[in-house]
């Protein structure tokens, strides 16, 4: 085996002039590859395939793949990289969203419901805010790695650290131009995802590929944390400009939103992470003039992907925070103006989509605000901050509202058509055939207790296969909260048949004229027999032959979206959230620490309940961290906390106790009653962190994270709570 490694642009945009390969200074046997050498188109194909493989004549971005070697070591491939001489001529670059062309979007999205214009014109008050998010790393435990080899009849195999098999295995088709039967993607385990996992691996994958097709040997190429972070997707970076009308029973009336996301250089997957941004933009809340503009714009910094939340997050911290500053206007507190607008079964979005009885936002607002004490406390905290000396310490308490589409937006899983396939082996178990990961998760666990529950088995009743695109068919993408709701579904679907099938083949042998029943691994007759679930599966087998059942996901006919006009039904269901955040801030330093968050989450049935909690956990200190400490630096298009060492996340030292509460409204079109869980606690744990911020200090945070050095700056320009009532009093009488 060979080892890989990356040749990459040290400038954000510029003229490749040259690349010269000097195998003089490379260790011996070593080898180079750069676009002139693909025997295919070079793109990564996604939504569409402008994203290179290897940049061709230009760079658009710092750490833009140009060459690739191999060598017998790792430290010989990097040896490697010292003998590719690349020259360059620099170009003018665009390195932030203020800056990027508006005229040329990577996607564009609208849509409307009702008549803004008309109903802000009608507002007793207006309020307007702007808001910003930075990019995020995802920081997953295992870096990028991938390794690639031909077998002997000529197979490509491309084993490693993905989400989405399938993803890597429509991009090797493409670039390599490969009969799909030939290519073959195998995921291992992987050490963490959080979308970081589902659009990079495509482009690692093709660089083992093709130094492996060019060497003849396999190629394994993996990434240190260093190239890590400086080669891969992050989150968008997003400007969202909110134009919010109020009655003076404080019942919004419209709002208008503008919503800008950072595509970084290439498109990979933006135009989707941008509709669902959209999709969230109008929040929790009753509205029924909405306008929402949405655009992703390119810029020369690297290409931003999926992330968790994909788009929701952005936007829901703007919404949650736009929120707490017309509660500022109105004279209300945080909760008050969010229960008096809070969606309920009956009520519109604005695509048009009419909630059903699983709408369960006021619930989880209810039972945040009962298990906190929020509204006392909160108006406790306001108090004391007016009346807090130099140097006391300085506490607060802030509340989001969060929900989260289950499933890919509009009619994506109508077009999947997800399949899942079961068949009885030998030995009597059923396998079970999806391409599923768990990247912790626990798909791993809550599959088997699906099947188990479904068709009255046992664990050892089971075996499933692991995801390689040989074996298993493309029951889609391990994202969009989509693995235990929609795949469980068919999963157990799935396996209520086959279980049906042999139960009646079994009743038949036996002349038995009653149904039998099958729990906990034991096939049951009325009369009082009874065998096991093996001997009769394997009886089966021996007699009829191998038994396969495959049943594909059927969205509910209901859900239907207009991918023009964005009216319709976006997800058939939606998780639901809400949390509270409790923070100190220093009063020298203004360092924030939070000390505890309330979660409250609907997720339809909790399949594993502490599976379930611990996602929660894990999405609610990934959102607060977002909001409070993670932040990427640039300068010139680089990075510059390129590594652990200075790209800061929380230590187990840094985080805050975090309380969870799973309430449930089952959905029916989930297994069990199951929604979606794994991106909604992203959703709501960055505004509530500043909103705590907010209401400690007084200062006004409508950027994340909040870091001492921006409070500082916030504070020291007067932007603080006392001047949002006066701006839109003042606005709302001069237009009078």
């Amino acid at each position: 085996m060979l080892f890989g490694a990356t040749v990459r642009s040290p400038i954000p945009h510029a003229r490749i002039d040259t690349i010269r390969w000097q195998p003089e200074k490379a260790p011996a046997g070593a080898f180079c590859l750069t676009a002139l050498d693909l025997p295919g188109p070079n793109g990564v194909l996604l939504l569409n395939d402008d994203w290179p493989i290897l940049a061709d004549n230009e760079v658009r971005h710092v750490g833009e793949p140009v060459a690739l070697v191999a060598a017998a070591s790792r430290l010989d491939a990097r040896r490697a990289l010292a003998a590719v001489e690349v020259e360059y001529t620099p170009l003018d670059s665009v390195l932030d969203l203020s800056e990027a062309d508006p005229e040329n979007p990577l996607a564009v999205i609208q849509l409307e419901h009702g008549d803004v214009e008309r109903a802000l014109g009608a507002s007793d008050v207006v309020v307007e805010g702007e808001y910003r998010t930075g990019h995020q790393e995802h920081i997953y435990i295992e870096c990028q790695a991938m390794t690639a080899w031909y077998e002997p009849d000529g197979a490509l195999v491309v084993k490693g650290s993905m989400q989405c098999p399938y993803y890597v295995h429509k991009a090797l088709v493409h670039a390599l131009e490969l009969p799909p039967e030939r290519v073959r993607a195998e995921a291992t385990v992987v050490g963490g995802g959080f979308g970081g996992k589902e659009d990079y691996p495509s482009l690692i994958a093709l660089h083992a590929a093709l130094l492996a097709k060019a060497t003849g040997r396999p190629v394994r190429i993996a990434y240190d944390r260093h190239e890590d972070i400086v080669g891969t997707t992050k989150r968008h970076p997003s400007v969202i400009r909110h134009v919010t009308g109020i009655d003076e029973q404080g019942q919004l009336m419209a709002m208008d939103v503008d919503l800008l996301l950072d595509g970084g250089s290439y498109t990979t997957l933006t135009p989707v992470v941008l509709s669902r941004a959209a999709l969230h933009a109008g929040g929790v809340y009753r509205c029924p003039n909405v306008r929402i503009r949405a655009r992703a714009l390119r810029t020369n910094t690297a290409t931003n992907g999926a992330f968790r939340g994909f788009g929701a997050p952005e936007a829901e911290f703007a919404v949650e925070r736009q929120m707490d500053r017309v509660a500022r206007a109105m004279g209300l507190d945080p909760l008050e103006i969010r229960l008096r607008n809070v969606l309920e079964e009956g009520d519109e979005l604005p695509t048009g989509q009419v909630l059903d009885d699983t709408t369960s936002a006021r619930l989880c607002l209810e039972k945040a605000a009962a298990l906190t004490d929020f509204r006392r406390r909160w108006s406790e905290l306001e108090e004391e901050r007016r009346q807090r000396a130099d140097g006391e310490p300085m506490r607060g308490l802030g509340l989001s509202a969060f929900f989260h589409g289950a499933g890919f937006t509009g009619n994506g899983e109508r077009r999947m058509r997800s399949p899942v396939k079961v068949a009885l082996r030998e030995d009597g178990r059923i396998e079970v055939f999806t391409a599923m990961i768990d990247m912790g998760q626990g798909s791993a666990v809550v599959f088997p207790q699906i099947a188990c529950e479904a068709g009255g088995l046992t664990e050892d009743d089971l075996v499933f296969a692991e995801p390689d695109t040989a074996r298993v068919p493309d029951s889609g993408p391990t994202v969009a909260s989509r693995t235990t709701m929609v795949i469980g579904r068919v999963l157990a679907e799935a396996i209520a048949e086959t279980v049906e099938l042999v139960q009646a083949w079994w009743r038949g042998t036996k002349d038995l004229e009653e149904d039998l029943t099958v729990a906990e691994g034991a096939v049951q007759s009325p009369d009082g027999s009874s065998w096991t679930w093996r001997e009769v599966a394997a009886s089966y087998v021996k007699e009829k032959g191998s038994l396969e059942v495959s049943r594909r996901y059927e969205p509910p006919a209901w859900q239907q979206l207009d991918e023009e006009t964005y009216q319709g039904v976006a997800y058939p269901t939606y998780g639901w959230g809400a949390d509270v955040v409790e923070v100190e801030v220093d009063p020298d330093t203004l360092e924030v620490k939070a000390q505890k968050v309330t979660a409250v989450c609907e997720v339809g049935k909790a399949i594993h309940p502490t599976l379930c909690a611990g996602q929660i956990e894990g999405g609610t200190l990934q959102a607060v961290s977002w909001g409070l400490m993670e932040e990427v630096k640039m300068e010139e298009g680089r990075y510059l906390n390129d590594r652990l060492a200075t790209y800061i996340i929380p230590t187990i030292g840094d985080s805050p106790e975090i309380e969870v509460h799973l309430l449930e409204q089952p959905y029916e079109g989930g297994p069990f009653g199951a929604k979606g869980v794994g991106e909604l606690p992203m959703d709501g744990g960055a505004p509530a962190a500043l909103a705590a911020v907010e209401n400690a200090t007084g200062i006004w945070a409508d950027e994340i994270p909040a870091t001492p050095e921006r409070l500082t700056a916030w504070q020291e320009a007067g932007d603080v709570v006392e001047s949002i009532a006066g701006e839109a009093t003042k606005r709302s009488s001069s237009e009078d």
